[in-house]
């Protein structure tokens, strides 16, 4: 297997830092070239951290470095870099310090406990969704408030007819970045996850492909299942489960981890004639493969062991299931895990014209709103402001996922002081016996609240609501985020659960 050749990235690296007469010295550490700089400020921090092979770019104040994040390539890197630069720049003892001195620090932050690695387990987790999601946050805002308005003005003040061709055009227009979320996180995940984007791109298509969505449409009816899940096709002969992909994040983001080492074992064994072909076509069969025989299922799996208990509580104790489902139900649309619980509602509908379940789930989009605008309302960052201002109304519009990712999920504790408003604001709806006729919900679904039956439904859900959004808004306001967390959530980005933190 050849060397990768670094010598364009550490070209573009120099130019980006200042160029050579902007540099003193270079070290490296076993992640960072570490960069002595005359003036930091004309580092290009944004440009570094756009290039392919950098994972991130800061500049610590503390020890007067400007450092570049590549990984485990970094000291063919630096080699490259020193090259170009020449002997004079390098400094070998102060590397082999930093290289020795990093790999303590990182044994000595590495768990103790199985809870420790629990832990950072989760929190790596967090960061790659968030790193991942980040560069289409503003997208997914603008189509979740393009979508409410166009609730708005069909449902509400009915003045576009859910039959015309303009409603068509606009639902498709509002719906088209959820629709095919997995193509563009698939991009973005690949990029940070150092796999080949394009590639991991079609995979995600395959996984949103109109057949392949039909598999999971169609009727079950009479099909073999396990543990209630239905085997609706075969791959090979081996009964399978076919989810529902669209909308979905995480068997993407499980795509985008697996094509990286496939493909980079590809490489070693495919000839240099026949690599441009088929390094991408065995790389999605094999990736695309993994995903539908395991990650599908086990989803699916999961999902409705969770809608089925779920279900039994709402039957059992509305009250209770007001706090778990206020408690974890956005927690379960991080990982997609939603989607067996959809069904239950959508059913409820189409049977019986309402469903209580989905009035418990309205409130947990409110408190993430809340959240949100509680960010907007204390951060004195512009950039941060505009993103909390457009994730609270997407999320008072229906749709919470660019809260969640832009900002809830990625600074200080937002989501969950956010989820203590939408604990509290379930728990009272479920106590007194909300219900909800119709699927839109949060803020603009008011009127699927109005009861011809029970005049006091909407008044339950108005207080629900006041006391859902003053409590998030409260929590995060004086619990949740400070701008201090802004860095943190900066760093955050630069991790992964696949390759561990960045040091």
């Amino acid at each position: 297997m050849a060397k990768t050749d670094y010598s364009a990235l550490a070209k573009q690296i120099i130019e980006l830092v200042g160029g050579p007469s902007n540099i003193n010295k270079v070290i490296h550490c076993i992640s960072r070239l570490r960069f002595y700089l005359k003036d930091e400020k004309k580092a290009q921090t944004d440009k570094i951290t756009s290039l392919s092979g950098v994972a991130g770019a800061l500049y610590n104040s503390g020890l007067g470095q400007y450092q570049v994040v590549i990984g485990p390539a970094v000291a063919d890197v630096y080699d490259e870099v020193i090259k170009q630069l020449g002997s004079g720049f390098a400094d070998d003892k102060a590397t082999a310090e930093a290289v020795e001195e990093t790999a303590e620090e990182a044994a000595a932050n590495r768990p103790k406990t199985l809870w420790g690695w629990i832990t950072r387990g989760f929190q790596l987790l967090i960061g790659t969704i968030t790193g991942s999601m980040i560069p289409i946050i503003g997208l997914l805002a603008a189509s979740g408030i393009l979508k409410g308005f166009l609730t708005l003005f069909t449902f509400n003040l009915h003045w576009i007819d859910t039959k015309s061709t303009t409603f068509i055009i606009i639902n498709a227009m509002g719906d088209s970045a959820f629709y095919f979320l997995p193509i563009l996180v698939g991009y973005t995940a690949a990029k940070q996850l150092r796999s080949e984007p394009i590639t991991v791109a079609a995979i995600a298509g395959v996984l949103v492909h109109p057949t392949i969505a039909a598999l999971w449409a169609a009727p079950t009816k009479g099909m073999a299942t396990i543990m209630g899940i239905p085997l609706n096709a075969t791959f090979f002969g081996l009964p399978i489960h076919i989810p529902q992909y669209t909308y979905s994040i995480f068997p993407i983001i499980f795509a985008a981890w697996l094509a990286r080492p496939v493909g980079n074992w590809l490489k070693k064994v495919l000839p240099l004639s026949l690599r441009a072909i088929f390094q991408p076509l065995f790389t999605l069969f094999i990736v695309t493969s993994a995903v539908l025989v395991l990650m599908g299922p086990v989803i699916s799996l999961i999902s409705g062991a969770l809608a089925t208990g779920i279900n039994f509580l709402v039957t059992a104790n509305e009250a209770i299931a007001g706090l778990v489902v206020g408690a974890l139900y956005q927690t379960l649309v991080i990982f997609g895990l939603h989607w067996m619980i959809v069904p239950i509602i959508s059913n409820d509908i189409a049977m019986t014209g309402h469903s209580v379940l989905n009035g418990l789930v309205n409130f947990t989009m409110i408190a993430q709103g809340a959240g949100a605008l509680a960010v907007w309302v204390k951060s004195k960052r512009a950039d941060i402001k505009g993103l909390a201002l457009a994730g609270a109304l997407s999320s008072f519009a229906g749709v919470t996922e660019p809260a969640m990712y832009g900002i809830n999920l990625k600074y200080g504790h937002v989501f969950w002081t956010a989820s203590i408003g939408s604990t509290v604001g379930c728990f009272i709806a479920g106590l007194f016996h909300i219900d909800m006729f119709g699927f839109t919900g949060s803020l603009i679904g008011f009127p699927s609240f109005f009861s011809k039956t029970n005049p006091n439904n909407i008044w339950v859900y108005l207080v629900a609501a006041v006391v859902t959004l003053v409590v998030s808004f409260l929590s995060v306001y004086f619990w949740g985020f400070t701008d201090a967390d802004l860095d943190k959530g900066k760093n955050a980005q630069k991790k992964n659960v696949f390759k561990g933190a960045v040091n």
